[in-house]
């Protein structure tokens, strides 16, 4: 074999395992990329869980205000009704955390903007209601309704703040590229309801 050959399979071989080791470095980027992006989407279900959490402590304080208020309230079954509707309706909205998708968050949202409208109809018409202001009970619920509400607030901002960081990590370059090949798409972010973030302020109901 001639040295022009020798040469030749020389330079052809040192090609091949170059493309090899960036094939390697590929796969291994790649590999470091996905388990990221499934931590990140991990993060994503979970906070989403911590945020119907807090919805249902608020639906599960409901009953016992509408049963407290009622008691001093009777002519205002109306706005009560109003209210254990919302709550009914909110309860009943299932969202698949593992697939979560805008017209889900769309729904869930409307739902908790009603009964949220329900409880500040409900809060406001009990400013009437002097008896009903002094009931310890009342005041109590009251409070850790607005410790709830706090708590929602917080835990929709963290899962909003878990959105950004996956839905980033799966939409820059090369993340984008390996998006497509995993099948990994974006997430949607939580948009509360127009009036819904307000949390009820106790101070002003009670003084």
């Amino acid at each position: 074999m001639s040295k022009a050959k020798f040469a030749g399979l020389g330079c052809a071989g040192l090609g091949l395992i170059g493309v090899a080791v960036i094939a390697v470095i590929i796969a291994i980027n790649a590999y470091s990329w996905y388990n990221s992006a499934i931590g990140l989407k991990e993060n994503v279900q979970a906070q989403w869980a911590n945020v119907e959490s807090s919805y249902q402590r608020r639906a599960d304080l409901i009953p016992n205000i509408v049963a407290t208020a009622k008691k001093y309230a009777e002519f205002e079954q109306e706005t009560l009704t109003q209210v254990i509707e919302a709550r009914a309706k909110a309860t009943s909205i299932n969202v698949d955390a593992s697939n979560l998708t805008s017209e889900q968050i769309q729904e869930f949202s409307q739902a908790q903007g009603a009964v949220s409208s329900g409880l500040g109809r409900l809060l406001a018409t009990y400013e009437n209601y002097p008896d009903l202001k002094a009931n310890e009970n009342f005041l109590e619920l009251i409070n850790e309704l607005e410790r709830t509400e706090n708590r929602i607030n917080t835990e929709r901002n963290r899962y909003n703040g878990d959105v950004k960081a996956y839905n980033a990590h799966i939409g820059m370059i090369p993340g984008r590229f390996y998006a497509s090949w995993f099948g990994f798409t974006g997430s949607p972010y939580f948009q509360a309801e127009a009036g819904s973030e307000t949390a009820p302020v106790v101070e002003d109901l009670f003084n």
